[in-house]
């Protein structure tokens, strides 16, 4: 129980428990901060159903250097990148820095959130808590995901890539395409996640 509170805590400062004082926000600008390693199909319905709320979302892309992310966190951002290339009010940021001053900096005034279960509720209630004292410009919204996404996490994605599963109903191609290469590579880090163009 102690080890669990110390990794919340400690993600919770990643998460943005800074000192920054408060500043100008756009309640039309919305910041959807995660690890997302990587991003799966939950992830892109909860920004495709928040783009039409707001003016911009932004998928911030944070680096979790104590999560030990299986992508490094450009790999990450070209995933999400591509994931959600069809969304055109989207962008996609990596950062490695308090979410307050990231907020700050993008002058966005909302905070995007999601619940799968009930059982998130209690740690993003205390999370949303906190970040209405220490960034008290921004307003945290939280959104579900899709019944057919609701089961949907990162880590299992990972977990089931690991072993040779098929995991094409729960991530963009690219995704997939990424961590089979990362499978190929034992102990070692994924490759470029996104095939670049050939400069002929």
């Amino acid at each position: 129980m102690r080890l669990a509170l110390s990794r919340r805590r400690c993600k919770m400062a990643q998460w943005g428990m800074g000192t920054d004082k408060p500043a100008r926000s756009n309640p039309r600008i919305a910041v959807y901060p995660g690890t997302f390693d990587p991003i799966t199909n939950g992830h892109g319905d909860l920004v495709a159903r928040a783009a039409p709320l707001f003016d911009k979302v932004i998928v911030a892309v944070a680096k979790s250097s104590g999560k030990t992310p299986r992508f490094e966190l450009a790999e990450r951002v070209e995933l999400a990148r591509a994931a959600l290339a069809d969304v055109s009010n989207v962008d996609v940021r990596g950062f490695d820095t308090l979410l307050a001053r990231f907020m700050t900096e993008c002058g966005a005034g909302v905070i995007l959130r999601g619940l799968r279960a009930v059982s998130d509720f209690e740690y993003e209630f205390q999370l949303a808590s906190m970040n209405r004292h220490l960034i008290p410009q921004a307003e945290t919204l939280f959104l579900t995901p899709a019944e057919e996404w609701s089961f949907i996490s990162s880590s299992l994605v990972r977990e089931i890539a690991s072993l040779g599963g098929d995991v094409s109903n729960f991530v963009h191609p690219a995704v997939q395409k990424a961590l089979r290469r990362h499978r190929r590579k034992p102990g070692g880090r994924a490759g470029s996640a996104v095939p670049r163009k050939s400069s002929r």
